[in-house]
Protein backbone atom coordinates (compact mmCIF):
# COMPACT_ATOMS: atom_id res chain seq x y z
CA UNK A 1 0.00 0.00 0.00
CA UNK A 2 1.58 3.23 -1.21
CA UNK A 3 0.86 6.67 0.26
CA UNK A 4 1.91 9.86 -1.51
CA UNK A 5 1.77 13.13 0.43
CA UNK A 6 1.41 16.00 -2.00
CA UNK A 7 2.27 19.61 -1.12
CA UNK A 8 1.26 22.39 -3.56
CA UNK A 9 3.74 25.26 -3.23
CA UNK A 10 4.05 28.84 -4.37
CA UNK A 11 7.07 30.68 -2.92
CA UNK A 12 7.26 28.42 0.14
CA UNK A 13 11.05 28.22 0.57
CA UNK A 14 10.80 29.54 4.13
CA UNK A 15 7.91 27.39 5.38
CA UNK A 16 8.52 24.14 3.51
CA UNK A 17 11.27 22.76 5.81
CA UNK A 18 9.00 22.96 8.85
CA UNK A 19 6.12 21.35 6.96
CA UNK A 20 8.26 18.46 5.71
CA UNK A 21 9.85 17.89 9.11
CA UNK A 22 6.38 17.40 10.60
CA UNK A 23 5.41 14.61 8.19
CA UNK A 24 5.28 11.06 9.61
CA UNK A 25 7.87 8.49 8.58
CA UNK A 26 5.58 5.55 9.32
CA UNK A 27 1.80 5.13 8.97
CA UNK A 28 0.00 1.94 10.11
CA UNK A 29 -1.18 -0.08 7.12
CA UNK A 30 1.10 1.77 4.69
CA UNK A 31 4.12 0.01 3.17
CA UNK A 32 5.62 2.98 1.34
CA UNK A 33 5.42 6.73 1.94
CA UNK A 34 6.60 9.20 -0.69
CA UNK A 35 6.44 12.98 -0.86
CA UNK A 36 5.50 15.13 -3.84
CA UNK A 37 5.94 18.89 -4.18
CA UNK A 38 4.03 20.74 -6.89
CA UNK A 39 5.81 24.03 -7.55
CA UNK A 40 3.29 26.48 -8.97
CA UNK A 41 5.69 28.85 -10.70
CA UNK A 42 7.59 29.96 -7.59
CA UNK A 43 10.06 32.81 -7.95
CA UNK A 44 12.05 31.91 -4.82
CA UNK A 45 14.13 28.80 -4.00
CA UNK A 46 11.18 26.49 -3.33
CA UNK A 47 12.35 23.83 -5.79
CA UNK A 48 15.95 23.88 -4.53
CA UNK A 49 14.76 23.67 -0.92
CA UNK A 50 12.44 20.77 -1.76
CA UNK A 51 15.26 18.81 -3.36
CA UNK A 52 17.61 19.60 -0.48
CA UNK A 53 15.01 18.28 1.95
CA UNK A 54 14.90 14.97 0.08
CA UNK A 55 11.43 15.31 -1.43
CA UNK A 56 10.91 12.21 -3.55
CA UNK A 57 9.19 13.92 -6.49
CA UNK A 58 9.10 17.55 -7.64
CA UNK A 59 6.96 18.78 -10.54
CA UNK A 60 6.93 22.37 -11.77
CA UNK A 61 4.54 24.74 -13.49
CA UNK A 62 6.33 27.22 -15.71
CA UNK A 63 4.09 29.97 -14.39
CA UNK A 64 1.69 30.44 -11.53
CA UNK A 65 -1.57 28.69 -12.45
CA UNK A 66 -3.35 28.81 -9.11
CA UNK A 67 -3.97 26.39 -6.26
CA UNK A 68 -6.66 24.40 -8.06
CA UNK A 69 -4.39 23.59 -11.01
CA UNK A 70 -1.50 22.73 -8.72
CA UNK A 71 -3.78 20.33 -6.83
CA UNK A 72 -4.92 18.65 -10.06
CA UNK A 73 -1.31 18.32 -11.24
CA UNK A 74 -0.54 16.67 -7.92
CA UNK A 75 -3.35 14.15 -8.25
CA UNK A 76 -2.39 13.25 -11.81
CA UNK A 77 1.27 12.86 -10.88
CA UNK A 78 0.55 10.82 -7.76
CA UNK A 79 -1.64 8.45 -9.77
CA UNK A 80 1.11 7.97 -12.37
CA UNK A 81 3.51 7.21 -9.52
CA UNK A 82 1.25 4.40 -8.33
CA UNK A 83 -0.33 5.98 -5.25
CA UNK A 84 -3.02 3.96 -3.51
CA UNK A 85 -3.85 6.85 -1.18
CA UNK A 86 -3.10 10.54 -1.70
CA UNK A 87 -2.89 13.03 1.16
CA UNK A 88 -2.96 16.73 0.34
CA UNK A 89 -1.55 19.22 2.84
CA UNK A 90 -0.57 22.89 2.76
CA UNK A 91 3.02 24.07 2.58
CA UNK A 92 2.52 26.71 5.29
CA UNK A 93 2.46 24.04 8.04
CA UNK A 94 -1.11 24.92 8.98
CA UNK A 95 -1.92 21.24 9.40
CA UNK A 96 0.13 19.09 11.84
CA UNK A 97 1.52 16.07 10.02
CA UNK A 98 0.92 13.71 12.95
CA UNK A 99 -2.77 13.62 12.00
CA UNK A 100 -2.01 11.85 8.71
CA UNK A 101 -2.41 8.29 10.15
CA UNK A 102 -5.89 9.24 11.41
CA UNK A 103 -6.67 10.85 8.07
CA UNK A 104 -5.85 7.77 5.99
CA UNK A 105 -7.31 5.18 8.39
CA UNK A 106 -10.92 5.33 7.07
CA UNK A 107 -9.65 5.09 3.48
CA UNK A 108 -7.53 2.07 4.41
CA UNK A 109 -10.54 0.49 6.12
CA UNK A 110 -12.67 1.08 3.03
CA UNK A 111 -15.26 3.11 4.96
CA UNK A 112 -14.55 6.41 3.17
CA UNK A 113 -13.48 7.64 -0.25
CA UNK A 114 -12.40 11.04 1.03
CA UNK A 115 -11.45 12.09 4.55
CA UNK A 116 -11.36 15.82 5.35
CA UNK A 117 -9.75 17.38 8.41
CA UNK A 118 -12.20 19.46 10.42
CA UNK A 119 -10.29 22.44 11.79
CA UNK A 120 -13.04 23.13 14.36
CA UNK A 121 -13.40 26.75 13.31
CA UNK A 122 -14.58 27.97 16.73
CA UNK A 123 -11.25 26.93 18.25
CA UNK A 124 -9.03 28.87 15.82
CA UNK A 125 -7.97 31.93 17.81
CA UNK A 126 -6.58 34.01 14.93
CA UNK A 127 -9.88 33.83 13.01
CA UNK A 128 -12.11 36.85 13.58
CA UNK A 129 -15.78 36.25 14.54
CA UNK A 130 -16.80 37.49 11.07
CA UNK A 131 -14.44 35.06 9.33
CA UNK A 132 -15.70 32.20 11.48
CA UNK A 133 -19.27 33.11 10.54
CA UNK A 134 -18.39 33.17 6.84
CA UNK A 135 -16.59 29.82 7.07
CA UNK A 136 -19.62 28.23 8.72
CA UNK A 137 -22.01 29.79 6.21
CA UNK A 138 -19.85 28.61 3.32
CA UNK A 139 -19.65 25.07 4.70
CA UNK A 140 -23.43 24.99 5.22
CA UNK A 141 -23.98 26.14 1.63
CA UNK A 142 -21.63 23.45 0.28
CA UNK A 143 -23.35 20.79 2.39
CA UNK A 144 -26.72 21.88 1.01
CA UNK A 145 -25.56 21.98 -2.61
CA UNK A 146 -23.54 18.74 -2.49
CA UNK A 147 -25.83 16.68 -0.26
CA UNK A 148 -22.92 15.84 2.03
CA UNK A 149 -22.24 16.38 5.73
CA UNK A 150 -18.84 18.11 5.70
CA UNK A 151 -18.35 20.44 8.71
CA UNK A 152 -15.30 22.25 7.28
CA UNK A 153 -15.60 22.53 3.50
CA UNK A 154 -12.61 24.86 3.04
CA UNK A 155 -10.08 22.61 4.77
CA UNK A 156 -7.35 21.48 2.38
CA UNK A 157 -5.97 18.71 4.61
CA UNK A 158 -7.46 15.60 3.02
CA UNK A 159 -6.95 11.96 2.09
CA UNK A 160 -8.22 10.51 -1.19
CA UNK A 161 -8.47 6.92 -2.31
CA UNK A 162 -6.93 6.03 -5.67
CA UNK A 163 -10.32 5.42 -7.26
CA UNK A 164 -11.62 8.76 -6.02
CA UNK A 165 -8.61 10.62 -7.42
CA UNK A 166 -9.30 9.02 -10.79
CA UNK A 167 -12.85 10.37 -10.74
CA UNK A 168 -12.04 13.98 -9.82
CA UNK A 169 -11.60 16.66 -12.49
CA UNK A 170 -11.10 20.17 -11.15
CA UNK A 171 -13.35 22.64 -12.96
CA UNK A 172 -12.37 25.92 -11.26
CA UNK A 173 -9.19 27.97 -11.11
CA UNK A 174 -9.58 29.44 -7.63
CA UNK A 175 -9.55 26.49 -5.22
CA UNK A 176 -10.18 22.77 -5.32
CA UNK A 177 -11.75 22.47 -1.86
CA UNK A 178 -15.37 23.21 -2.75
CA UNK A 179 -15.11 21.71 -6.22
CA UNK A 180 -14.05 18.28 -4.98
CA UNK A 181 -16.76 18.11 -2.30
CA UNK A 182 -19.55 19.01 -4.73
CA UNK A 183 -18.22 16.54 -7.31
CA UNK A 184 -17.94 13.82 -4.69
CA UNK A 185 -21.45 14.46 -3.41
CA UNK A 186 -22.95 14.35 -6.90
CA UNK A 187 -21.09 11.11 -7.67
CA UNK A 188 -22.22 9.42 -4.46
CA UNK A 189 -18.74 9.14 -2.93
CA UNK A 190 -18.43 8.69 0.83
CA UNK A 191 -16.87 11.60 2.73
CA UNK A 192 -15.84 11.48 6.39
CA UNK A 193 -14.26 14.09 8.65
CA UNK A 194 -11.87 13.92 11.60
CA UNK A 195 -11.29 16.74 14.11
CA UNK A 196 -7.83 18.33 14.09
CA UNK A 197 -6.10 21.26 15.70
CA UNK A 198 -4.12 23.63 13.51
CA UNK A 199 -0.79 25.38 13.92
CA UNK A 200 -0.65 29.15 14.12
CA UNK A 201 -0.18 31.19 10.93
CA UNK A 202 3.38 31.88 9.78
CA UNK A 203 2.35 34.16 6.90
CA UNK A 204 -0.82 35.83 5.55
CA UNK A 205 -3.05 33.69 3.34
CA UNK A 206 -2.22 34.04 -0.35
CA UNK A 207 -5.54 32.59 -1.41
CA UNK A 208 -7.52 35.16 0.55
CA UNK A 209 -6.22 38.50 -0.73
CA UNK A 210 -9.14 40.27 0.94
CA UNK A 211 -12.40 39.25 2.55
CA UNK A 212 -14.37 40.66 -0.39
CA UNK A 213 -12.26 38.76 -2.92
CA UNK A 214 -12.62 35.53 -0.92
CA UNK A 215 -16.41 35.82 -0.64
CA UNK A 216 -16.81 36.67 -4.33
CA UNK A 217 -14.56 33.80 -5.46
CA UNK A 218 -16.14 31.19 -3.19
CA UNK A 219 -19.72 32.27 -3.97
CA UNK A 220 -18.98 32.27 -7.68
CA UNK A 221 -17.48 28.79 -7.44
CA UNK A 222 -20.53 27.40 -5.61
CA UNK A 223 -23.01 28.96 -8.06
CA UNK A 224 -21.11 27.76 -11.13
CA UNK A 225 -20.71 24.24 -9.82
CA UNK A 226 -24.36 24.00 -8.77
CA UNK A 227 -25.44 25.17 -12.22
CA UNK A 228 -22.97 22.73 -13.76
CA UNK A 229 -24.38 19.72 -11.93
CA UNK A 230 -28.03 20.83 -11.60
CA UNK A 231 -28.72 22.88 -14.76
CA UNK A 232 -32.43 22.09 -15.05
CA UNK A 233 -33.13 23.03 -11.45
CA UNK A 234 -30.98 26.17 -11.75
CA UNK A 235 -32.73 27.46 -14.87
CA UNK A 236 -36.12 26.53 -13.44
CA UNK A 237 -35.42 28.77 -10.46
CA UNK A 238 -34.51 31.60 -12.86
CA UNK A 239 -37.58 31.00 -15.06
CA UNK A 240 -40.13 30.82 -12.23
CA UNK A 241 -40.32 34.58 -11.47
CA UNK A 242 -41.02 35.32 -15.14
CA UNK A 243 -43.63 32.55 -15.46
CA UNK A 244 -45.40 33.46 -12.21
CA UNK A 245 -45.43 37.17 -13.08
CA UNK A 246 -46.85 36.36 -16.51
CA UNK A 247 -49.56 34.16 -14.99
CA UNK A 248 -50.49 36.89 -12.51
CA UNK A 249 -50.91 39.41 -15.33
CA UNK A 250 -52.97 36.96 -17.39
CA UNK A 251 -55.05 36.23 -14.30
CA UNK A 252 -55.61 39.95 -13.90
CA UNK A 253 -56.84 40.14 -17.50
CA UNK A 254 -59.21 37.16 -17.16
CA UNK A 255 -60.64 38.62 -13.97
CA UNK A 256 -61.26 41.87 -15.83
CA UNK A 257 -62.75 39.95 -18.78
CA UNK A 258 -65.23 38.20 -16.52
CA UNK A 259 -66.21 41.57 -15.09
CA UNK A 260 -66.54 43.12 -18.60
CA UNK A 261 -63.64 45.53 -18.05
CA UNK A 262 -60.95 43.68 -20.00
CA UNK A 263 -60.28 46.59 -22.35
CA UNK A 264 -58.71 48.47 -19.47
CA UNK A 265 -56.18 45.68 -18.91
CA UNK A 266 -55.17 44.78 -22.46
CA UNK A 267 -51.57 45.73 -21.59
CA UNK A 268 -51.57 42.89 -19.06
CA UNK A 269 -51.96 40.42 -21.94
CA UNK A 270 -49.02 41.92 -23.82
CA UNK A 271 -46.66 42.09 -20.86
CA UNK A 272 -47.85 38.78 -19.42
CA UNK A 273 -47.31 36.98 -22.73
CA UNK A 274 -43.81 38.43 -22.99
CA UNK A 275 -42.94 37.30 -19.46
CA UNK A 276 -44.34 33.80 -20.09
CA UNK A 277 -42.31 33.47 -23.29
CA UNK A 278 -39.12 34.61 -21.54
CA UNK A 279 -39.73 32.11 -18.72
CA UNK A 280 -40.48 29.35 -21.24
CA UNK A 281 -37.30 30.03 -23.20
CA UNK A 282 -35.21 30.00 -20.00
CA UNK A 283 -36.80 26.71 -18.93
CA UNK A 284 -36.18 25.15 -22.37
CA UNK A 285 -32.59 26.33 -22.17
CA UNK A 286 -32.38 24.48 -18.85
CA UNK A 287 -33.77 21.33 -20.46
CA UNK A 288 -31.10 21.53 -23.17
CA UNK A 289 -28.41 22.18 -20.54
CA UNK A 290 -29.64 19.16 -18.56
CA UNK A 291 -29.33 16.94 -21.65
CA UNK A 292 -25.81 18.27 -22.18
CA UNK A 293 -25.06 17.58 -18.51
CA UNK A 294 -26.07 13.94 -18.92
CA UNK A 295 -23.73 13.64 -21.90
CA UNK A 296 -20.97 15.21 -19.81
CA UNK A 297 -21.54 12.66 -17.05
CA UNK A 298 -21.17 9.88 -19.60
CA UNK A 299 -17.96 11.54 -20.83
CA UNK A 300 -16.65 11.75 -17.26
CA UNK A 301 -17.34 8.06 -16.72
CA UNK A 302 -15.55 7.24 -19.99
CA UNK A 303 -12.59 9.40 -18.93
CA UNK A 304 -12.48 7.62 -15.56
CA UNK A 305 -12.40 4.22 -17.26
CA UNK A 306 -9.69 5.35 -19.69
CA UNK A 307 -7.54 6.69 -16.83
CA UNK A 308 -8.00 3.45 -14.93
CA UNK A 309 -7.11 1.37 -17.96
CA UNK A 310 -4.05 3.50 -18.74
CA UNK A 311 -2.70 3.18 -15.20
CA UNK A 312 -3.37 -0.57 -15.19
CA UNK A 313 -1.43 -0.96 -18.43
CA UNK A 314 1.50 1.03 -17.02
CA UNK A 315 1.58 -1.12 -13.89
CA UNK A 316 1.43 -4.28 -16.01
CA UNK A 317 4.33 -3.03 -18.15
CA UNK A 318 6.33 -2.18 -15.03
CA UNK A 319 5.71 -5.65 -13.56
CA UNK A 320 6.75 -7.28 -16.84
CA UNK A 321 9.95 -5.22 -16.89
CA UNK A 322 10.76 -6.29 -13.32
CA UNK A 323 10.25 -9.97 -14.17
CA UNK A 324 12.51 -9.74 -17.19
Amino acid sequence: MKLIIQIPCFNEAQSLPQTVADLPEHVPGIDCIETLVIDDGSTDDTVAVARRLGIDHVVQHRQNMGLARAFQTGLDTALRLGADIIVNTDADNQYPGHYIPELVAPVLAGTADIVIANRQIDNIEHFSPFKKLLQKLGSWTVRTVSGTDVPDAVSGFRAYSRDTALRLNILTNFSYTLDTIIQAGKQGLIIQSIPVETNGPIRPSRLQRSMGHFIKAQAGTIVRLYAFYEPLRTFTYIALPFILSGLVLWGRFFYAYINKTSNEFIQSVTIGTGLLLVGLFIFLFGVQADITSKHRQMTQETLYRLKKLELAQKELSADSADLS
